[in-house]
């Protein structure tokens, strides 16, 4: 991956390498190596069918901007009893939910 991300003036600078080694180089790699890049469009796209899953609390949700982002990560730490079992639980419940109840419609599997 990191041959694909170097440029070609790096590359050029190693002892040895021709230009044509370097294109030659970097064509195989590309051809190994998927790197997916995407363009804009693609990207806005993606974006598109991202929604958002209700924690059951408005306030919560108000906070988050509408609710959990669907695809993406998102960590909840704190202290020990501040409730992140809790919310973790009712996001397995609220995923399930029809989507007009702010649910995603899915399935879920809860591993502690």
């Amino acid at each position: 991956m990191s041959i694909m991300m170097a440029t070609r003036k790096t590359l050029l600078n190693v002892k040895g390498l021709s230009e044509a080694k370097v294109d030659k180089i970097r064509e195989c790699a590309s051809k190994m190596v998927k790197t997916d890049f995407i363009s804009g469009t693609e990207a806005r796209e993606k974006r598109k069918q991202v929604f958002r899953i209700t924690s059951g609390s408005s306030a919560l949700d108000a906070i988050l901007g509408g609710g959990i982002e669907s695809c993406s990560i998102t960590e909840a730490f704190g202290e020990f009893r501040c409730g992140k079992t809790q919310l973790s639980h009712t996001l397995c419940v609220t995923a399930q939910l029809p989507t007009d109840l702010g649910g995603a419609n899915g399935k879920v599997a809860f591993i502690d």
